[in-house]
């Protein structure tokens, strides 16, 4: 069976683009929204996104817990953001090789950004066959596509949720 190579969602947010940018470009922010996310450390002094910037994020998945390695490729406030994952491992990513590609567009609409979050496989070296073995025993039986596709749509809606939440301005902001 042919893999699904590429996954995405989209969902519209109240909120300005470079708001829904500023929050979604931050990957130390990432495990707010994200269902396998648990936040990341970016390498180097510099805050704020830009085109080369490396992280690293840390992953869970039931029992299983990860870290990758990923280098930020584009950086457009209020309209793109997207890194590549190059590297992964249980406790330090020492393993090289293209794993994926996640993308964010941001658009503006009638009151608000619609957001759309893509996933793309950049296994293109792993043939489809061990591919989808390899991904169903990761996902409990399915695609990666198709698990992604699940998770980008979790991410959407607490994305949404977060950043439309109403702010109590008696309280003080994180």
């Amino acid at each position: 069976m042919p893999r699904t190579m590429s996954v995405s969602d989209s969902i519209v947010v109240l909120a300005e683009p470079s708001f829904v940018y500023e929050q979604l470009s931050d990957p130390t922010a990432m495990g707010r929204w994200s269902p396998e996310n648990r936040g990341a450390k970016v390498l180097g002094e510099r805050r704020g996104a830009y085109v080369g910037m490396v992280f690293e994020g840390r992953n869970k998945r039931g029992a299983m817990r990860w870290t990758t390695r990923c280098t930020v490729t584009v950086a457009d406030p209020g309209e793109r953001f997207a890194f590549r994952v190059h590297a992964i491992g249980a406790k330090r990513p020492l393993l090289p090789g293209a794993i994926a590609t996640w993308e964010y567009r941001f658009e503006a609409v009638d009151g608000g950004t619609r957001v759309t979050e893509i996933w793309t496989d950049d296994r293109r070296a792993w043939p489809d066959f061990l591919a989808n073995a390899f991904d169903r025993a990761a996902t409990r039986g399915h695609t990666f596509g198709e698990f992604q596709r699940g998770n980008i749509r979790t991410t959407l809606q607490r994305l949404k949720a977060a950043l439309e939440a109403p702010v109590d301005d008696e309280a003080p902001r994180a």
